[in-house]
């Protein structure tokens, strides 16, 4: 699996961020988006709760359920 290259992110806008992986698991399986959430504010849940799921399989994390 290939590195992620600080400088190509940043690049991209985006910023570091370290979570646990208890976190991360809460994060990609939860939705916080109300009936009414415009498409902009659905995509954008969908591309977090994405990442999170996909931190945690590139560390090797299993992507269940968080305790709780």
């Amino acid at each position: 699996m290939d590195k992620t290259d600080p400088s190509a992110e940043e690049g991209k806008g985006r910023v570091p961020l370290w979570l646990a992986p208890d976190d991360l698991r809460w994060l990609s399986g939860h939705c916080c988006c109300p009936p009414d959430a415009s498409e902009e504010e659905k995509e954008r849940c969908g591309r977090l709760r994405f990442r999170a799921g996909a931190a945690l399989h590139k560390h090797g994390h299993s992507h269940g359920r968080a305790p709780g």
